[in-house]
């Protein structure tokens, strides 16, 4: 019969579980279920060092056997969480179905970060699920979770993939696997709806205060620190969105329960990165109507965050319509700010150090530009910078030539000149994304046991704002690559 063990051969995890401080109705005790045969496939080593557990390296058998959910490291006691959540636009109840919590590392400049096993077998929560994840899948979060780190976007972290012998279903029978996953925290928008929806007031009341002390202690002494967490998850989600927006990322999945209060990318299922610009992009196959699509992503943060706002409202004060009031006026401010702030983020992007008015005109023009001749949305910035680079790009085109001999006109006109445009660009416009062909050919490698393609697309990814002398498929991705590509949830 297979049971859990508890390890005493690693010492040095600098476990806390500050999360238990909460009602117990936000969470169960879960242990993991045992798997056949694990295996490490992928151990990231930097991230290892940066959270303390470089020990972890030294003893990769103990290590597997941990980070498979076969051994409990000492000191972690795991949970999965409860949590609901609007899943395209329908609210459900959910949690964690197949991921759990060991607890929360604390790092040796005593940062605190959860450490989740994902793929860790039925919860409470798992519904009809079957709590298992894929290699494929697993493989493709860790990926596409250190491209984002090294794009400078907030993200969760992936410090190991586990396989297994284990079979999971899916379309067809896969290889089974655990990533563990790593993140400032887990507690979602979904959470406060849980809170709001099954809890007491009470219930929401510490929930809400022990964010504000995990998160935002900045805001603790604030005349109304509900109303400033609003305000501060606000600014990060919107910030994190002209992030994804910048690379052209598309998360695929941005139901409440997938938007993080940390202000974190996760939660990779059907994302992809853009490839021919077309702001009603959808690659993910059960987003049948384009909620989610390129364009949509920032009015739906502003939608999840609506969410966000109902569930705080009694706390925000006691009289709705005031409490309704306050809300009203600091989404208006938002919204006006998100404007502002998309247009800084293409001025950085072409390099304008100090925009005006008027040249808000000049990116609307661009960005039709390339919707009308369907150009590499992220290659297009990196030929302005680099046109001998990108001799096929259609900016060599006679209506190309015109917006860039205004954008010219610009740019050496400014302070600084080009050069100071050149230094701007080279810090926003990555010349290498993680290409959608490129993902799903090394994917098709590493599920076969061969490795090598995935380790030099992860060296590639960490250098993505260089040019570097590697294979011009990694520029351009694969051009028969099929234009009908989707993503799928791995669930």
């Amino acid at each position: 019969m297979k049971t859990n063990m508890t390890s005493n051969i690693s010492p040095k995890w600098q476990f806390d579980n500050s999360y238990l401080t909460l009602p117990p109705a936000f969470y169960s005790f879960q242990q993991p279920s045992m798997v056949n045969s694990p295996q490490m496939v992928l151990f990231n080593t930097p991230l290892a060092k940066s959270l303390g557990l470089e020990f972890l390296n030294s003893q990769i058998d103990q290590t597997t056997l941990e980070l498979s959910g076969n051994i409990t490291p000492e000191g972690a006691q795991p949970i999965a969480q409860a949590y609901a959540g609007h899943q395209y636009g329908h609210f459900t109840m959910l949690g964690d179905g197949r991921t759990i919590l060991l607890g929360e590392q604390i790092t040796p400049t005593g940062e605190r970060f959860d450490i989740q096993l994902k793929g860790s077998g039925k919860t409470p929560y798992s519904r009809r699920g079957d709590g298992k994840a894929t290699l494929r899948a697993m493989l493709r979060e860790y990926l596409l979770s250190e491209a984002m780190v090294h794009l400078n976007i907030p993200t969760s972290r992936s410090l190991a993939v586990v396989a297994s012998q284990d079979e999971v279903w899916r379309e067809e029978v896969h290889q089974g696997a655990i990533l563990t996953r790593v993140m400032k925290s887990h507690i979602r928008i979904g959470t406060f709806e849980y809170a709001a929806h099954y809890g007491t007031r009470p219930d929401l009341e510490k929930l809400t205060y022990y964010v504000i002390q995990r998160h935002y202690p900045e805001i603790l002494d604030a005349e109304n620190p509900p109303l400033e967490l609003l305000k501060a998850v606000a600014i990060k989600q919107i910030d994190l969105i002209l992030d994804w927006m910048r690379v052209g990322f598309i998360h695929g999945v941005m139901n409440t329960d997938n938007t993080s209060i940390s202000g974190e990318t996760f939660d990779y299922g059907p994302c992809a990165f853009m490839n021919n610009y077309n702001p009603r992009t959808v690659y993910s196959s059960i987003d049948h109507y384009g909620r989610y699509a390129f364009q949509n992503q920032s009015a739906i943060i502003f939608w999840n965050l609506s969410i966000l706002a109902d569930a705080l409202q009694p706390l925000i004060h006691k009289d709705a319509y005031k409490s309704e009031v306050m809300i009203k006026e600091l989404f208006h401010t938002l919204q006006a700010e998100y404007y502002d702030k998309r247009y800084l983020m293409m001025f950085k992007k072409i390099g304008i150090v100090s925009p005006r008015k008027e040249d808000n005109a000049l990116i609307d023009n661009l960005m039709q530009w390339m919707y009308d001749h369907k150009a590499d949305y992220t290659n297009t910035f990196s030929a302005l910078l680099n046109p001998d680079q990108f001799p096929t790009h259609p900016i060599h085109s006679e209506s190309g030539q015109s917006w860039v001999a205004q954008w010219r006109s610009i740019v050496n006109n400014q302070d600084g000149g080009f050069e100071a445009a050149k230094g701007l660009m080279e810090t926003q416009n990555p010349f290498y994304i993680p290409r959608n062909q490129i993902v799903e050919q090394v994917l098709d490698q590493a599920v076969k046991g061969d490795l090598s393609d995935l380790e030099l697309w992860l060296q590639i990814l960490k250098n993505p704002y260089q040019l570097q002398e590697v294979d011009i498929r990694y520029l351009f991705g694969i051009e028969d690559f099929r234009t009908e590509y989707k993503t799928y949830c791995g669930t």
